[in-house]
């Protein structure tokens, strides 16, 4: 569901240059759609994380279902730039965003064993968007022009979507293992607002969800502007794009990889290190040139920031446990999308400025080595805060 719901959203780095040229609308108009994405899936994952804690994330997928399918073959039909613009910024975000933070929400309480490792699944599957859903845009945008293949896949997304949705099951209570459920929980059992209230302003939560928008905003820049770079420095554009593409396969492996990994030696730990080799990562960019070098740091830096990104769920589901699991995995989510949303157009205003990608991979680096400092701060689990 992941895959299908960002796919979607993804795809539209490959309709821009078809659409550019069948409509004559700027490129930087047609990419500030994902801005607006970024922004309003920030506020979106913390409202239907809110709604999953109430009403499970069967309900939640289910319109986000529809709504995604509603959302693309309008946008299929626009027939001005803003008009495109607010549909697609706007109604695709709100629809994306009902997925991830709910359902990571909910996998984390049908685990008690091996729970990172099932949460970086359901990541993985989020990360195979890149190539499933992609490529499939491309050859439909070649066969039936862009218009066709927006409306396809949103009636794609509907076909598939839907059906899934209604196999999600809310995981049980506390102390219920075993019992499957699928029923809102008792009043007696809902999250109260001064729960919620002491959770979101608790230093547990301040530590986890800076960490987590720091860290976003650190590897944004450098995954959306690494075929730019690549061409700057000599590249080939179909040569870059393979760049890009080792990028996302690391991530997904990094996902199982890392998941594995703090099963055993605990979320908090490797999540630490993860943050190391990011920054050292963005940082050595600077000194590469070659497209042998090019692909070995794209290794390291996709393994560090795609399999580091599972584990702020798990944390979250220690400190908070599962009842508000979905509110607060939803702030997080929500912080983690606004450093998100800064870095391409950071990267894009720097390198317009300065005319070179260097002061976007000395400033990311910066970030990401705070994104450390933040996470040195990380305290104890204190699982009272929700009883």
């Amino acid at each position: 569901m992941g895959c299908i719901a960002l796919g979607a959203m993804f795809s539209l780095a490959v309709f821009q240059v078809a659409m550019a040229a069948d409509t004559h609308w700027s490129r930087a108009g047609i990419d500030f759609s994902m801005t607006i994405n970024f922004i309003v899936m920030a506020f979106g994952s913390f409202a239907w994380g809110a709604a999953s804690d109430r009403w499970g994330a069967r309900v939640t997928t289910l319109c986000g279902a529809v709504l995604l399918g509603i959302a693309l073959t309008l946008a299929s039909r626009a027939n001005t730039l803003l008009e495109f613009q607010l549909t697609y910024g706007i109604l695709v975000g709100v629809a994306a965003s009902a997925f991830f933070a709910p359902l990571v929400a909910t996998v984390t309480g049908w685990f008690e064993t091996r729970r990172n490792l099932a949460v970086s699944l359901v990541s993985a599957g989020m990360g195979m968007a890149p190539l499933t859903i992609t490529p499939l845009a491309g050859w439909l945008i070649t066969q039936h022009g862009w218009r066709a293949a927006m409306f396809d896949i949103g009636v794609l997304a509907w076909a598939l979507l839907i059906p899934a949705a209604l196999l999600v099951r809310r995981p049980p209570d506390v102390g219920t293992a075993g019992q499957a459920a699928a029923q809102p929980p008792s009043d007696k059992n809902r999250p109260d607002k001064s729960e919620i209230g002491r959770a979101l302003t608790s230093k547990q939560f301040l530590v986890l969800g800076f960490t987590f928008m720091f860290c976003c905003a650190a590897h944004a820049g450098p995954i959306f502007h690494v075929v730019g770079y690549a061409q700057y420095c000599g590249l080939s554009l179909m040569t870059a794009t393979t760049v890009y593409s080792v990028e996302g396969a690391a991530g997904l492996g990094g996902r199982l990889l890392v998941g594995l990994l703090a099963d055993r030696y605990g979320a908090k730990r490797v999540l630490f290190v993860t943050l190391i080799v990011q920054a050292l990562a963005i940082a050595a960019y600077l000194k590469v040139n070659e497209l042998h070098e090019f692909y070995a740091l794209a290794v390291i830096f996709g393994v560090a920031y795609g399999g580091g990104m599972p584990l702020y769920a798990s944390i979250a589901r220690d400190y908070f446990g599962q009842n508000i699991m979905g509110t607060v995995f939803g702030a997080a989510t929500m912080l983690s999308s606004l450093g998100m949303a800064l870095g391409p157009v950071a990267g894009g205003w720097l390198f317009d400025t300065y005319h070179n990608y260097a002061w976007l991979y000395i400033g990311s680096a910066a970030v990401a080595l705070g994104a450390v400092l933040i996470a040195t701060m990380f305290p104890k689990p204190r699982l009272a805060l929700t009883t």
